[in-house]
């Protein structure tokens, strides 16, 4: 009996793992601005946000105003590791059509204007 309940709990462990999405975790931004971040992407309904969680600068770790903000917002899963959604740019306060594209530890968000024909990226590296 021991041993059938260990496989259940093991079955459905290794299921959540596989349920997860490629995008979900932390992930540290490029500068932009003078400052980075990390953002943590989670769930929000079906689909995939994230959101502020640490900011950095040339003197290390400070505390932003941005903190706790959504910058990747509604993303929605296209099953190839690929999302469209929005992108929040703090630096000038303006949402654009947002792009992800995740591969393993690295993700590629773009920002996007003119119907998503003109846009400006970053690699972003997988934190955890």
């Amino acid at each position: 009996m021991k041993r059938m309940v260990m496989a259940a709990v093991a079955v459905v462990f290794s299921a959540g793992l596989a349920a997860a999405d490629p995008a979900q975790g932390v992930w540290k931004t490029e500068v932009d601005d003078g400052a980075y971040a990390h953002v943590e992407m989670k769930p929000c309904g079906g689909n995939i946000c994230g959101k502020i969680a640490r900011t950095f600068n040339s003197g290390g770790e400070y505390e932003s105003a941005n903190k706790g903000k959504l910058l990747v917002r509604n993303m929605t899963p296209k099953g190839d590791g690929s999302y469209n959604g929005k992108v929040w740019r703090p630096s000038n306060d303006k949402i654009y059509i947002g792009k992800m594209q995740v591969d393993g530890n690295t993700l590629v968000l773009k920002g996007c204007v003119a119907g998503g024909l003109i846009c400006s990226s970053q690699k972003w590296t997988r934190v955890k």
